[in-house]
């Protein structure tokens, strides 16, 4: 059989346990591989190997898909901030989605990165080759590439271990009253819409630090400092303290004229070769300066 039609009875159960457990002679490794190559789709979209599922979800497997197709190098300017043989640092802006994905095929960050490293066409993932960790669609900032295979495990060994340190700026809506802090709640998908995440009752652990730099208006502008990187972490996050990131239309209000004021300005972490410590920023881009300079003071 190389097609499965599956329908969810019970909620909280993730996608590849659940697929593993009921098509007999498939490992869970191979389920997560099968995700991986989106050959599982939960209510016909690509599923995630940790998504809860609830009760009534359709879950389809193919289990003879094709290899996943390798994007084509795309000639594209890129902002590097550091670069050696091993990695190499961008200054992503926003609206560059970073990899290859379901109506994203090309034009992606990734595309720009094979014409800058060809070396990368040798990498194990061909669909992300050297990503170790991603930025949203319209977050702006810093974000890490590895050029070689050892860079890459190390590196991902360092997200995973949280020893990578991570600042972004952000505008929240609302005045935080609370100096500095941290935000815990689990992560998983909202199971009311499941295009949002939301801090749920059995989602992934996940904690954020933050601290006021100053007030605009009736706004925050804060530091945030993730210590997990889960999905749309810092919007779930001050979304569910009452504090949505302005200009955040899945999370916040809905019609603000800006972007997502969301801004990835500081990175430091190990060079996964030589030990050396690194640490970048970046400044805010001219948008959400410009949004920032038309708010008045307090």
């Amino acid at each position: 059989m190389n097609h499965l039609e599956l329908t969810v009875e019970s909620s909280g159960e993730r996608v590849d346990k659940f697929v593993a457990d009921r098509c007999s002679g498939i490992s869970r490794s191979r389920v997560q591989k099968l995700v991986e190559q989106g050959s599982v789709l939960v209510n016909g979209k690509p599923a995630r190997s940790g998504e809860k599922l609830a009760p009534g979800d359709a879950v389809s497997v193919s289990l003879s898909a094709p290899e996943a197709e390798a994007p084509a190098p795309e000639q594209a300017p890129l902002a590097v901030v550091y670069e050696d043989k091993h990695l190499l640092v961008i200054d992503k802006p926003a609206g560059l989605v970073v990899h290859p994905a379901p109506g994203h095929s090309r034009h992606t960050l990734v595309n720009a990165l094979l014409a800058h490293c060809p070396e990368l066409k040798a990498a194990p993932r061909k669909d992300r080759p050297g990503i170790v960790h991603r930025l949203d669609k319209d977050t702006s900032g810093l974000m890490v590439v590895a050029k070689s295979t050892e860079a890459q495990e190390k590196l991902i060994h360092q997200f995973s271990t949280r020893s990578v340190h991570k600042t972004y700026l952000v505008l929240v809506d609302g005045l935080v009253t609370t100096k500095q802090g941290v935000i815990e709640g689990p992560i998983g998908r909202d199971p009311d819409d499941r295009k949002r995440m939301a801090v749920v009752e059995g989602g992934r652990e996940a904690r954020t630090r933050f601290r006021v730099v100053e007030y605009r208006g009736a706004h925050t502008l804060l530091e945030a400092m993730p210590e997990t990187g889960r999905t749309h972490q810092i919007r779930v996050h001050l979304a569910a303290i009452g504090y949505p990131v302005h200009g955040d239309r899945l999370y916040g209000r809905k019609s603000t004229g800006v972007r997502q004021f969301l801004h990835a300005a500081r990175l430091s972490f190990k060079h996964p070769v030589t030990g050396e410590q690194i640490e970048l920023s970046s400044s805010l881009p001219a948008d959400l300066r410009q949004a920032l300079n038309g708010l008045p003071a307090r």
